[in-house]
């Protein structure tokens, strides 16, 4: 993983070093890099994707692995950002959408798998009464905040500092120059008290609340239940709809944080992994919003979407909802995570290491001091040559086909990491 006279260079040398060693090991997914340079700015389609000095190209995925241009082996711990929970070509997914390539992709028609699919998206998640499809959580959550302004009449929405809630709808620390052109308030998250205040102050003009139960992208960062609870209180008591964004967190329980916490927000957002691997989001909740989506209502909101129900989503999508993904999968799966996630700690501890892993279940983040971004650099070089794929910023998701022995190398891998590493941690 790493030389032995590491631990007596700067973090800058350590980070050069390793990359050069990256770049050596990797000259098939570089030259990929430098073809798609030419056709694509940054190389790219998809800014999550792209590190220094260029991404990995992946040629292949089975269960938990996943294979690299250069002909590298990995353990996928990155999981498509969570959207890869039953690992990579499901043979339950895979057999469905075989027999619906057989009859045709795009009909301009209701399919036959898209209320039974919408049924059991109600089913799973309680809160939903009425469900509609769309192609992304970007989708899902830009259509909630739409509906939201609508029914209520109010124009301005809350979120929260740190959050991300697809593209164009990103709230970082310090700001973004890429955002959707609502009438935005930011808070900070868990404050109680800020919370209360700005809607206290915006009570007439708040139409909506958008939260993740556990900011995902912003760093695994948990809500407290005691929280997300005042804040749905003091929204609904505003008159304004307390929208919970669980495309990431939807995985946590069989019925989402939502579920776990006892919630009950007006309208939900959903996306990843509840399409099977294909392109998915959807957004549901009280019958009497989203009874306005039918067009023979009075005054009914107008919805559209060339592929919201398309063939291959509503088959996968389906089958991963009925056949593959049990309640007792999914739990076991995020005990795994939670007892992941304190070994880490336990690790990063009892090295002398500053670092802390943070997150709920199946979903968890590592962090250093400072967040300095050369630490996830060299964390993610490391881990690399260790043969276990994760992101640039630390995040680690866990999939069904992941063995207790994949779980175990990971460990191992990050505490050569946090041993050989540790003095960088602090220079």
């Amino acid at each position: 993983m790493s030389s032995p006279q590491s631990a007596n260079i700067s973090l800058e040398e350590a980070v050069r070093e390793a990359e050069a060693a990256y770049v050596t090991a990797n000259p098939e997914s570089k030259a990929f890099h430098a073809r798609a340079c030419a056709a694509m700015p940054g190389g790219n389609t998809r800014t999550s994707l792209y590190y220094e000095p260029f991404p990995l190209t992946i040629v292949r995925g089975e269960g938990a692995y996943i294979w690299d241009a250069d002909g590298h082996k990995y353990v996928d711990f990155l999981g498509e950002y969570t959207c890869g929970l039953l690992g990579h070509s499901n043979p339950v997914v895979l057999a469905a959408v075989a027999e619906k390539l057989k009859g045709g992709l795009s009909m301009g028609a209701p399919g036959v798998d898209d209320a039974a699919f919408a049924a059991a998206i109600c089913d799973r998640f309680p809160t939903l009464d009425l469900v509609r499809f769309c192609n992304s959580g970007t989708e899902a959550n830009m259509l909630a905040l739409n509906t939201a302004r609508e029914v209520t009449g109010r124009e301005t929405v809350m979120v929260f500092e740190g959050a991300y809630h697809g593209s164009g709808l990103a709230f970082p620390p310090g700001g973004m120059n890429f955002t959707q052109p609502f009438d935005f308030i930011v808070c900070p998250y868990n404050d109680i008290d800020a919370a209360r205040s700005l809607i206290a102050d915006n009570r007439d003009r708040l139409a909506a609340v958008l939260i993740e139960g556990m900011q995902g992208a912003g760093g695994c960062n948990p809500g407290d239940p005691d929280f997300l609870t005042a804040l749905q209180e003091e929204t609904q008591s505003a008159g304004a709809l307390f929208i919970m964004d669980e495309v990431m967190t939807s995985r946590l329980s069989p019925s989402g944080l939502q579920g776990k916490y006892g919630l009950s927000p007006d309208l939900t957002s959903l996306g990843k992994y509840l399409g099977g691997g294909m392109s998915f989001g959807a957004f549901g909740g009280r019958a009497d919003i989203m009874e306005r989506f039918d067009p023979g209502h009075e005054s009914s909101f107008m919805h559209a979407g060339t592929f919201n129900n398309n063939v291959l989503t509503m088959a996968a999508g389906l089958a991963t909802v009925t056949q593959v993904l049990t309640d007792d999968a999914l739990n076991d799966l995020n005990a795994r995570g939670d007892a992941l996630r304190d070994k880490l700690n336990a690790i990063a501890r009892d090295a002398g290491a500053p670092v802390e892993v943070t997150g709920v279940g199946s979903l968890m983040t590592v962090h250093f001091p400072g967040g300095d971004p050369g630490l996830w650099d060299l964390l993610q070089f490391d881990l690399f040559a260790a043969g276990y794929y994760i992101p640039h910023r630390g995040m680690i998701v866990l999939s069904l086909p992941l063995t207790d022995d994949d779980i175990g190398g990971l460990a191992a891998a990050f505490g050569e990491f946090v041993e050989t590493r540790r003095a960088v941690m602090t220079v």
